[in-house]
């Protein structure tokens, strides 16, 4: 009895054929997720080559942005605010005024202009943090996820560094100048509202958000077009997600 109680514990604690290979294979995956093959990917190249396919998107989008006409003669044009228009609408008839919207949307896009370049630096403090869990969502993410990235982790301070700058810049530009004269102007119009919309939170956001569709634009090339890799890591790299 004692025997046969053995026999049957063999039976059922020792694998099948079938059962034993699932299991080497199963071990095999395990050691190949461990130990990576021959020309894997290592976290190393997999953080670097995202970093610098993010640094070069960001250049590039920068670069274009804070060059003349960069925002102003570019599908990332900012137009004049929904707010403004009943005041430029009422001005074109005031004699002096008849061009103030041109006036003040080229204003605008100049001081955007201006204030592009200072993203820069706050956007690389964000590739230079950004872990190897970060990195492996954004590769194996959507189409974009990178850029998705960066407006989690700097948006808050891109605000905050550009607010200032693009005061300045419209000053700079006299368009804050040229848009108190035309609200003042405006408000001497019998019948109407007073108004004055905040010129300066609006062309923050909207420079932005258009640099961040240009990002996006990049980021998509990169992904998808593989003569846009210019160096051996990014398409080491990105040849995984492909």
């Amino acid at each position: 009895m004692k025997y046969l109680f053995f026999i049957l514990l063999l039976a059922i604690s020792v694998p099948s054929q079938a059962q034993f290979g699932k299991l080497l294979e199963k071990a095999k995956e395990t050691k190949d997720k461990i130990v990576p093959k021959s020309g894997a990917l290592s976290q190393e190249e997999i953080g670097n080559g995202l970093k610098e396919a993010l640094d070069k998107g960001v250049s590039k989008a920068v670069d274009f942005l804070s060059a003349k006409d960069g925002y102003y003669k570019s599908p990332y044009k900012i137009p004049v605010p929904e707010d403004a228009e009943k005041i430029t609408n009422k001005l074109k008839r005031v004699p002096g005024w008849n061009n103030v919207e041109q006036e003040l949307e080229e204003k605008m896009n100049r001081a955007a202009e201006l204030a592009a370049e200072k993203a820069k630096p706050i956007f690389i403090k964000a590739i230079k943090n950004m872990s190897f869990r970060d990195a492996m969502d954004i590769l194996m993410g959507k189409d974009d996820a990178a850029t998705n990235y960066l407006h989690r982790n700097t948006n808050t301070a891109l605000v905050a560094e550009f607010m200032p700058i693009i005061k300045q810049a419209l000053d700079e530009v006299n368009a804050t100048k040229y848009w108190h004269s035309a609200v003042t102007a405006y408000n001497k119009i019998p019948f109407t509202s007073k108004a004055n919309p905040d010129l300066d939170k609006y062309v923050t956001k909207t420079a932005l958000d258009g640099m961040f569709k240009l990002v996006a634009k990049k980021e998509l090339d990169i992904r998808k077009n593989s003569s846009s890799r210019s160096s051996d890591l990014l398409k080491k790299v990105f040849s995984r997600q492909d």
